[in-house]
């Protein structure tokens, strides 16, 4: 099933790139932040039809079009461009990301970092690779030394679940914080050992479901904000090394007390 998804992500990848930086169309969902292109929707009925054509009977949940439900066991999670505001101002740092479930866990997936031409794949059991290369996280133990990556939610402005405060105290807490736009892409630079750690609030489940599966493949761990299992439709997400988990934890567990 690995090979069907590496295929799909990548056919729709090409999709994204052949569209980038032309004309097309933007409409906005819900707040002035929230994008989503014509592109985005190319992207997201190839990955479906695809899917219908290979695997008739599995149900998908993406990320433009809702759940087309079955009675099937296995379940796709469908990202069809990841970093759309991204995409729409012409940066190039986006991609595809596709997870696939079985029975509620998370069998395989891919990261289709497009621009870059960088496939980030892996299966339950098996490993974590980019374009075939074995993954492994890095070894950091020191917070201090660490490079961290975050993002924030479409309510930016209301400040949801203290995110202007935590992001003030990573920034305080280690060497350098960045904001890529991309959570697939952040964490599958967790999985790599470019970054040390990634959090992030209000995450929906196509934006992480292969991300997690692929750090964890890596010798990362994936949690909420007090180290507790999650699963793809959790809101608190921490990804790192696991040399650092625990101090990261701390630092996201601010003294609420003293915020005012």
């Amino acid at each position: 099933m690995i090979d069907k998804v590496i295929q799909i992500s990548k056919e729709a990848g090409e999709i994204i790139r052949d569209g980038f930086g032309k004309n097309f169309s933007v409409e906005i969902k819900g707040s002035q932040t929230n994008l989503v292109t014509e592109i985005d929707k190319k992207s997201e009925e190839a990955i479906i039809n695809f899917i219908k054509q290979e695997f008739p009977s599995h149900s998908i949940l993406a990320e433009e079009s809702g759940t087309h439900e079955t009675s099937s066991e296995y379940l796709w999670v469908i990202d069809p461009l990841d970093g759309t505001t991204n995409f729409a101002h012409g940066l190039p740092i986006f991609a595809v990301s596709i997870g696939v479930q079985k029975n509620g866990e998370t069998i395989c997936g891919a990261v289709y970092d497009i621009m870059r031409d960088e496939i980030y794949t892996s299966e339950l059991g098996s490993g974590s690779f980019r374009n075939h290369q074995k993954l492994k996280v890095n070894t950091n133990e020191d917070l201090l030394q660490s490079v961290l990556v975050t993002g924030f939610p479409y309510n930016v402005q209301d400040n949801p679940d203290y995110a202007f405060e935590r992001f003030i105290s990573s920034l305080k807490n280690s060497r350098a914080v960045r904001r890529l736009g991309s959570a697939a892409i952040d964490m599958c630079y967790v999985a790599a050992g470019v970054f040390d750690g990634f959090w992030e609030v209000y995450l929906h489940p196509w934006d992480f479901c292969a991300g997690k599966l692929i750090v964890e493949e890596a010798g990362g761990i994936v949690t909420d904000f007090f180290g507790k299992n999650i699963n793809i439709h959790s809101k608190q997400i921490l990804a790192s090394n696991n040399k650092v988990h625990s101090k990261l934890i701390d630092m996201l567990n601010i003294d609420r007390s003293s915020i005012n």
